[in-house]
């Protein structure tokens, strides 16, 4: 893994990249993920990179990135806009987890050009009647001053398993870890502390406009964000090829079965090769 900070309009963006070939994937990362706990990409991360390279931005506020002055869904779209640019993308792969997902939907719909093929894992971001976002800020509270059990149980499966108690642990766990999470928490609180959480009405309607091949990811245990918002997005979505379900896992579906979660966005991108690729190709062969 290599990590930059790069300058985007006099604030700076922290990124980190892997994988030398392949076309460009940008990853928008969620609560339990990269920048919004771990400093590293993680074991799925690096899988990914086995097929692309992939290319994941810290959050404003998150990990090294600076803040913006504010930060609606609106603000952040347009803030990501001009970190493409700048980091000279005009069109990639999108693939974001959580509130990473639901920035990710809003980029595909606004500006499909720029986007090859989207993978949704777990994405926030739609209101589906009768199954509300789970409220992250509430559980992110340690009971009794060490427990979060009940966080772990919102984003895992198994909240007594390995992979939960590393990244939530009881008690006082890596300092720069809870730094991170306190981060990603104060973003997300910009982007949607108004219960229900994490959504804009406006997105489901406009999903049509997402025209790119598309896949959608869910934990089957999903307690954050109930699998019904998968299946709204795959209905809503112009080209959902395929909707996956992911048995015993919860939220953070690509920390507790990375290769799982990395093989079926390797396998998507195989079968859909990307158009925008071969279109130029074919122009730069005419030339």
């Amino acid at each position: 893994m290599s990590a930059r900070i790069i300058d985007v309009r006099g604030r700076k963006v922290a990124v980190a990249e892997s994988g030398r070939g392949g076309p460009p994937l940008v990853y928008l990362h969620g609560f339990a993920d990269v920048h919004g706990i771990a400093a590293d990409l993680t074991p799925f991360h690096q899988r990914l990179a086995r097929h692309a390279r992939v290319i994941a931005p810290a959050h404003p506020g998150c990990n090294g990135s600076d803040e913006l002055a504010s930060a609606s869904i609106d603000d952040v779209v347009f803030h990501y806009l001009e970190v493409f640019d700048a980091a000279d993308l005009p069109c990639f792969d999108l693939v974001g987890h959580c509130v990473g997902g639901w920035i990710a939907a809003e980029i595909a719909v606004r500006h499909p050009e720029r986007v090859a093929r989207l993978t949704l894992v777990g994405a926030c971001g739609l209101f589906v009647p009768g199954a509300p976002i789970g409220d992250v800020f509430m559980h992110a509270q340690p009971e009794r001053g060490t427990d979060l059990s009940s966080l772990r149980a919102l984003l895992f499966a198994d909240p007594n398993g390995a992979t939960a108690k590393r990244w939530f642990p009881d008690g006082r766990g890596d300092l720069d870890e809870e730094v991170r999470r306190y981060q990603m928490l104060r973003f997300g609180s910009f982007m949607g502390f108004r219960p229900p959480y994490f959504y804009r009405r406006e997105l489901r309607e406009r999903l049509y406009r997402a025209s790119m091949p598309s896949l959608v990811i869910w934990g089957g245990q999903d307690r954050m964000v109930p699998p019904a918002h998968g299946t709204a997005y795959s209905d809503g979505l112009s080209d959902a090829r395929h909707f996956a379900v992911i048995d015993g896992a919860g939220h953070a579906v690509h920390l507790e079965q990375p290769e799982r979660v990395a093989d079926l966005i390797a396998h998507f991108h195989d079968q859909h090769p990307d158009e925008h690729a071969g279109a130029q190709l074919e122009s730069t062969a005419r030339a």
